[in-house]
């Protein structure tokens, strides 16, 4: 009997043991908004919905929501369990959440909280079947992959599987997990979740978003492990951690005065006391790494808040010395904002100094509020705003320096496009895809660029797009999505029709100036002057419609591509430049789709819809030549043939926190 003690007590340990293991872990939390008054109305309602929450957690799918009270008092919640645990540990989880929250968030009437293995949502606004990437927070692996290049393939391909299993998902469970091999000493594990009130699209427009975030982070390096943390939607993966469960443990029983259970139990004792070493290590091994996990939040973080005009100013003198007085021999290009100049400064770091007009229009404070916010525009498809400068009527911008000039200058060159290869093309491609998703939807500020061509595409030394001339832009009010305008900015051969003629914009216009950019990258030709002839005059979109209706959609292929190029990723994208380009504006997709139909071949394209054919006439049109779009290595300005209406502002939007 001491022995059958013994064995029942280790049992019970290792058991113990095993369990306060496998306890979820505080992940980050977010304070949003608001604040309410201790015994107030709202805080009775929000304790009585974070019982509710509580209690239900076990009785429901892994997903529950519920609102308490009315009008200025009525508090929205959800929960929503990772896929893989049990109505048991899911209660479990949301209990300790709504305990944690409420210490971390005492007077707040919006918060979000995030554990391993759940997430607890209030707020005095309705959240419900609402897609929302803000805000955002990052969780890596401090290690790095070996192979970055090998890494990016393999993560890319489950992803894409998983991304499209949990947005096809139910209305009460859509997640997905998944592992793959990468080398012969590793696997990789994957796992996406959506809370199941988004619709397949906003689900995958989230998952698509918190992926690319993965592929922008680390300056290109690859961690052995991450995880996106976005209201709407969860991503992780890691490297020889399989952090899910692919099924239930069965339940250990013991009847009483039962011989065969204490055999039982002598067995399982036995086999568990072989790895108990293993399962000690490894339980030291995941504490260590989670003391060295690393969190770095995304624009979307308080952290971000330390970005104040004063830290983001220049001196003037600093920036004349750099700029050589703003000489003619460092000047780079002239635009309709100004003039932009190579500057080296004193610690031997070259940028591009954007001069603006004096007449521009702003004052002093409202300028350095919008500096402010584009700062914090962080990606590696958008060319960095470093500061500004101002000093009397001079307003400068600070940008990184973009040594590879513009897009323009290789693709429209007959010989220069010979350095622009298929494979660096489709790069391009999908570099500008996600820098405009991430304008469109995933930023703290909602961009509609307006004027996106490929002279406001800047290459790196490594031939990386960058998207430039997004800046100063005036903001949209607070979830306005479309807007209209009697001073039309843009150039022609890119403007999207509505906007054009009625003046209205929206991300669909974006997408129109997209699909007109990528069907001059696949051939090679401008849109606005691709074929005027005394027999035919033809814009590039009709062109491409014209053959893709015949069958013969590769004939609008660039020659100097050569045989080698693969004809079927060729004709996809064509596929996708008509689809962007389509007259109505509800046939163009949004940016997360188009991101999604590049990177995954098992999704279906729509059939394309007649595009819009710009060949207009009694259009009174305006010269200008490119503005920060128009970098050149050499110091030496040039004269531009593009064509740009009178260009005023930009225009952005605040997402809402």
């Amino acid at each position: 009997m001491p022995y059958t003690g013994g064995l029942l007590f280790l049992l019970s340990s290792l058991l113990l043991l095993r369990h306060c293991s496998a306890q979820s872990v505080y992940a980050y939390h977010f304070c949003i908004s608001g604040n309410y008054t201790a015994n107030s109305t709202y805080q009775t309602n929000l304790n009585l919905l974070l019982s509710s929450l509580s209690s239900n957690a076990t009785i429901v799918s892994g997903f529950y929501n519920t609102t308490i009270g009315q009008n200025s008092d009525k508090v929205y919640g959800l929960l929503l369990c990772r896929g893989d645990v049990t109505p048991e540990t899911c209660s479990s989880c949301i209990q300790l959440a709504k305990d944690d929250v409420t210490q971390r968030c005492p007077t707040e009437k919006e918060a979000i909280i995030w554990y391993d293995l759940c997430m607890l949502r209030y707020s005095n606004r309705s959240i419900f079947s609402v897609m929302e990437a803000t805000p955002s927070v990052s969780l890596l692996n401090p290690n790095n992959v070996s192979n970055s290049g090998q890494f990016d393939q393999t993560l890319a391909g489950l992803m894409n599987g998983l991304i499209t299993q949990a947005a096809s998902g139910s209305s009460t469970h859509k997640y997905a997990a998944n592992e793959t091999y990468f080398t012969s000493l590793e696997n990789l594990y994957g796992l996406v979740q959506c809370t199941p009130d988004l619709s397949q699209d906003d689900c995958n427009k989230c998952l698509v978003g918190a992926v690319d975030t993965i592929a922008n982070c680390c300056d290109g390096s690859r961690r052995k492990g991450m995880r996106v943390l976005r209201p709407s939607c969860s991503v992780r993966y890691e490297i020889n951690d399989p952090f899910y469960q692919t099924s239930t443990s069965p339940t250990i029983t013991k009847g009483k005065g039962s011989n065969s259970s204490i055999i039982i139990i002598i067995v399982v004792v036995s086999v568990v006391g072989i790895f108990t070493a293993i399962i000690l290590v490894s339980i030291l091994y995941l504490r260590s790494r989670r003391r060295k996990l690393k969190h770095i939040v995304d624009e979307e973080d308080d952290h971000d808040e330390i970005i104040s005009a004063e830290s983001l100013q220049f001196n003037f003198e600093t920036i004349r010395t750099a700029t050589d007085n703003f000489s003619d021999a460092n000047k780079l290009g002239q635009g309709g904002f100004g003039a932009v100049y190579k500057g080296n400064l004193l610690d031997g770091q070259i940028v591009a100094v954007k001069r603006l007009a004096r007449n521009s229009g702003q004052g002093d404070i409202e300028f350095k509020n919008e500096v402010v916010l584009v700062a914090k525009l962080q990606h590696r498809n958008l060319v960095r705003l470093l500061g500004f400068c101002l000093k009397g009527e001079e307003k400068l911008l600070i940008y990184e320096f973009v040594p590879n000039t513009s897009l323009d200058h290789f693709i429209f060159d007959p010989i220069r496009r010979l350095q622009l290869d298929w494979e660096k093309r489709y790069k391009i491609i999908g570099g500008i895809a996600r820098g405009l998703l991430y304008l469109h939807e995933d930023s703290r500020l909602r961009i509609i660029h307006r004027d996106l061509k490929a002279s406001n595409i800047l290459l790196d030394e490594e031939m990386n797009p960058k998207i430039a001339d997004f800046g100063l832009a005036r903001l949209f009010v607070v979830d306005q999505t479309q807007a209209n305008t009697s001073r039309i900015v843009g150039t022609y051969g890119y403007m999207a029709p509505e906007y054009m003629m009625q003046g209205l914009f929206s991300v669909k216009t974006d997408v129109f100036s997209f699909g007109v950019l990528l069907l001059e990258i696949v051939s090679g030709q401008k849109n606005n002057n691709f074929n005027q002839s005394s027999e035919r005059t033809e814009d590039l979109l009709s062109y491409a419609w014209r053959k893709w209706n015949d069958g013969t959609a590769l004939a609008l292929m660039d020659p100097t591509l050569g045989e080698n190029c693969p004809n079927s990723e060729v004709i996809r994208c064509i596929h996708i430049g008509l689809l962007c380009v389509a007259e109505n504006v509800s046939d163009r997709p949004t940016m997360a789709s188009v991101v999604l139909m590049l990177n995954s071949y098992s999704t279906t394209l729509p059939l394309p819809s007649s595009p819009a054919f710009l060949m207009h006439s009694g259009i009174e049109l305006r010269e200008f030549s490119t503005d920060y779009g128009s970098l050149k290595k050499s110091g030496h300005s040039r004269s531009s043939s593009a064509t740009k209406l009178v260009n005023d502002m930009s225009i952005t939007e605040l997402s809402a926190r």
